[in-house]
């Protein structure tokens, strides 16, 4: 498929929230605009789509979850943890996505934060003598948000054994990027995991909010009693099953964002830029005290990226999102620009 690469918007160009900055499938389109009247006056049947989502994952039916966005399986995720508990904690590996400690923190779990490795080495050692029998939710990122790094092999399943009563949560967000999943045997192996996805990175689906968590049914009941029986609305509802039918418009755009990280990576490499390998649809990159300044200036030109400074270990880091390749190419020159005329 030839992927058709919108030109850059007029509001500018979105690199800071790890989007997908080409847009949903038409397919998408064409579903949302079907919808009937009577389809928004009833409330939805979740099995189609459900169903659908199973055979996407490739796990047997009762295993997936669908949530108003990953949020929501993360919030419940964290109330199931802290339920019928006194100081029940949860543990957050640094850097991490704001979400986690936000859901620990409305549950009401005591926040126990791992700092990073050197050079965001994943710090199993540290995460197994922080896991006491009052930690009730281990929070992962695989591939890690911002550093786009993966979790060793065995690590998960390492945690999973040393607190059998805890929930081992793996976000899996950025998967169809990296091509890389635990949903499959270690699921079934280990019934405290569970995989948690969305739809809004690859897919395209932020605005409607679309997640999945993925898990042995054992492990879902807890998190099932504490969602709302309609969180997830028609649109997402037609939209989700309209981006299912159109793998070639997922491969096209995970394609671009591939190609996006290399330029990226060789833009760097000709600069002496410090970044780090990402599985991702981002990379962090050093750009050391000026990340601020840069971040600023790149923003007045209508081109947004995110400083990460403030996030563990990130000290003058930036992370750019990888997405259409013609708006990486517009991001680049900008930098360069900006670059250029600091070093005057």
């Amino acid at each position: 498929m030839t992927y058709s690469a919108p030109s850059v918007p007029a509001a500018g160009l979105r690199l800071h929230f790890n989007e997908n900055t080409g847009g949903c499938s038409p397919a998408v389109l064409a579903a949302l605009r079907s919808i009937a009247p009577t389809d928004t006056a009833f409330y939805p049947d979740y099995a189609p789509v459900t169903s659908a989502a199973e055979r996407y994952f490739g796990v047997p039916a009762g295993w997936v979850q669908l949530t108003n966005g990953l949020d929501e399986g993360l919030h419940v995720a964290a109330q199931a943890a802290a339920r019928g508990r006194t100081n029940a904690a949860a543990i957050i590996v640094e850097p991490a996505f704001e979400m986690y400690a936000a859901c620990a923190d409305a549950a009401g779990l005591r926040e126990i934060h791992i700092a990073p490795d050197a050079d965001f080495a994943f710090p199993l050692q540290q995460i197994l003598d922080a896991a006491t029998p009052h930690v009730r939710l281990i929070n992962l990122t695989d591939p890690n948000n911002p550093t786009g790094l993966a979790i060793p092999p065995g690590a998960v399943e390492a945690l999973a054994a040393k607190r059998p009563d805890a929930v081992v949560l793996v976000d899996e967000a950025y998967a169809e990027f990296s091509g890389r999943t635990m949903i499959g045997p270690l699921l079934e192996r280990y019934r405290n995991v569970i995989v948690g996805r969305t739809f809004a990175k690859a897919h395209g689906l932020a605005a409607l909010r679309v997640g999945a968590l993925i898990a042995h049914p054992s492990a879902l009941a807890p998190l099932r009693r504490l969602l709302p029986p309609y969180s997830l609305n028609i649109c997402a509802v037609r939209a989700l099953e309209a981006a299912f039918g159109d793998r070639a418009h997922l491969d096209a755009y995970v394609a671009q964002a591939g190609a996006s990280k290399q330029l990226l990576y060789d833009f760097c490499d000709a600069r002496g830029i410090r970044y780090w390998p990402s599985q991702a649809n981002f990379v962090l990159l050093r750009l050391g005290p000026d990340a601020g300044a840069i971040t600023a200036a790149l923003a007045a030109r209508g081109i947004y990226i995110r400083d990460k400074s403030s996030a563990p270990g990130c000290e003058g880091c930036v992370r750019i999102t990888a997405g259409v390749v013609e708006h990486t190419r517009v991001c680049l020159a900008a930098l360069e620009d900006n670059l250029a005329s600091r070093s005057r």
